[in-house]
């Protein structure tokens, strides 16, 4: 059985915080606010995983009202929801994000997260694809307010 799923996060900048995205520190003068690290990508990915094998979400697995995931790394959420995956009976065929952010510039940062991921989740860094993207100054990613991720997802049955 194959199973596609969908996910988006949103996070705003924040200061004091340090940027995370797919699970790479990247030099810049803001964070993301959020409960977690606030890795967007991690998260948009998590989301769609947990959707494709009708696990809910991640705010069902990983609650922000719950002092256990209170700034934890996401990559060790990423971890747990490759392992949810695997204990429902499914493989990840491949997944395809896209990061949408005005700054920083993320192109040079992708083969590290992709290597990252790939290794947490336990596949091939081929089958896992990131773009980046601006949006041209419009939206609140274009006033660089915050950056949103999305990430489709394929899963089969093992």
């Amino acid at each position: 059985m194959i199973r596609v799923g969908f996910g988006i996060d949103v996070h705003k900048f924040a200061e004091n915080r340090d940027l995370w995205i797919g699970g790479v520190k990247i030099p810049y003068e803001l964070g993301l606010l959020g409960h977690s690290d606030a890795d967007v990508l991690i998260h948009a990915i998590c989301d769609a995983l947990l959707g494709a094998a009708n696990l809910r979400d991640i705010g069902y697995q990983f609650p922000d009202t719950s002092d256990e995931f209170l700034n934890i790394d996401s990559k060790i959420l990423l971890h747990r929801t490759a392992e949810l995956i695997k204990e429902k009976g499914y493989a990840i065929g491949n997944i395809d994000a896209t990061v949408a952010a005005q700054a920083p510039k993320l192109n040079p940062h992708i083969p590290s997260m992709q290597q990252v991921m790939a290794s947490i989740l336990d596949i091939d860094p081929d089958c896992l694809s990131i773009k980046a993207t601006t949006t041209e100054k419009l939206g609140f990613e274009g006033r660089k307010e915050g950056i949103t991720a999305y990430a489709t997802v394929l899963i089969n049955k093992e």
